[in-house]
């Protein structure tokens, strides 16, 4: 700790940090041997966030993240969408298809920024708002693709780095989309959608190349 830092604060947000990684939630004496303070210190903490609903305790005394947070991750959204606006442009506008970023909610796909190519004649329509189930379409299989430490045996959808899918969201539309990586916190993909019987061979590095202008910029 340098004399410019608050060292309650850093350890109240370490404590959220632990409480998001788990999915039980921790004792205050798991906290205190996490944190390395004696269990007055954690139960002052824990109090505090409380307080802001940051944090709850259940019947059993285990501590968990709170529902305040929900309130502080709705304002994520813009600050990502305005991160990514200029590699989205770039994106839809090289490649002449719908580009758009995608985040995990919950159990679903959520498009929280979209960019429509200026110069063509058609495209499809794709709203930001749209949600559709993680398991279906490019953007939220990219997502799924990410988790996974290794490629199952005869996945037909992923290609080394993006995903490509055919019709599963829409009609006649492919889509392909690569996972962010390696920014904290967000879970996401970039992607584009075209109406076209196959995607062009070259869209799938096109992609790669915005997930990581994406990543870079939200780090």
């Amino acid at each position: 700790m340098t004399a410019e830092t608050s060292q309650t604060l850093d350890r109240g947000l370490r404590v959220l940090k632990l409480l998001a990684d788990t999915d039980h939630g921790l004792t205050v004496t798991e906290l205190s041997h996490k944190l390395g303070v004696n269990r007055t210190v954690v139960y002052r903490l824990l109090a505090t966030l409380e307080q802001h609903a940051l944090v709850r305790r259940d019947l059993g005394g285990r501590a968990r993240v709170g529902l305040g947070v929900l309130g502080l991750g709705r304002q994520v959204h813009p600050l990502v969408r305005e991160a990514a606006m200029p590699a989205l442009r770039a994106l839809a506008e090289d490649i002449g298809a719908t580009a758009h970023l995608t985040l995990v909610d919950g159990a679903e796909a959520l498009a929280v920024a979209v960019v429509e190519p200026t110069w063509t004649d058609y495209h499809v329509a794709y709203r930001a708002g749209f949600r559709h189930p993680l398991e279906r379409g490019a953007a939220g299989k990219a997502i799924l693709a990410a988790r996974r430490p290794t490629q199952p045996p005869g996945e037909e959808v992923d290609a080394p780095g993006y995903t490509l899918t055919h019709g599963e969201l829409e009609a006649g539309a492919c889509g392909a989309a690569a996972p962010l990586l390696g920014v904290t916190g967000v879970e996401g993909s970039v992607g584009v959608v075209m109406l076209a019987d196959v995607v062009p061979e070259r869209v799938g590095e096109r992609v790669m190349h915005a997930a990581r202008e994406v990543a870079e910029a939200l780090r």
